[in-house]
């Protein structure tokens, strides 16, 4: 089962991952990440660089490292975290991840567009953020930190 939750009110701006990694007790770390559609405005080029790619994958560590370094604006883009077990190799087997033009975030039953993802985090046009995972405790906390949010299967079925 897929749980999910959807921040769209209450923030000075979307999407603040050092936010987002603390409202999940920076369980990032436990996960490789794939990074794609992404658009975003680090200050550092090398960091620019890199998420100007059709995808990148990283560690959570080093995901951490970045956005401990350069906390930037991210305006659209899907972060994929898989165990860290399975390899690139398996992942790219499916298509690459993409948030704008997506319909799925808004269907239920809720999903993650890899199925070997664990969990999704989506800055979705710089309004809103998306967190979807296989695990309920990290779509709790991070609504406990975020008291604002919603459910996200409750608010598509309005």
């Amino acid at each position: 089962m897929v749980y999910g939750v959807i921040l769209d009110k209450g923030e000075n701006y979307y999407t603040d991952l050092r936010k987002v990694f603390r409202s999940i007790k920076n369980e990032q770390t436990h996960y490789n990440w794939l990074v794609t559609d992404c658009v975003c405005y680090a200050q550092d080029a090398k960091i620019e660089n890199l998420f100007n790619k059709e995808y990148c994958w990283l560690t959570g560590n080093e995901l951490t490292e970045i956005v401990q370094k350069d906390s930037f604006p991210w305006i659209w883009a899907v972060l994929s975290g898989f165990q860290k077990d399975i390899p690139l190799s398996e992942v790219q087997k499916y298509p690459l991840p993409y948030a704008d033009g997506y319909t799925g975030f808004w269907e239920n039953p809720l999903s993650l567009q890899n199925p070997l993802a664990s969990i999704e985090i989506v800055p979705w046009d710089s309004s809103l953020t998306l967190l979807l995972s296989k695990k309920k405790s990290l779509v709790d906390s991070f609504m406990s930190a975020f008291p604002l949010s919603r459910d996200l299967a409750q608010y598509n079925a309005e």
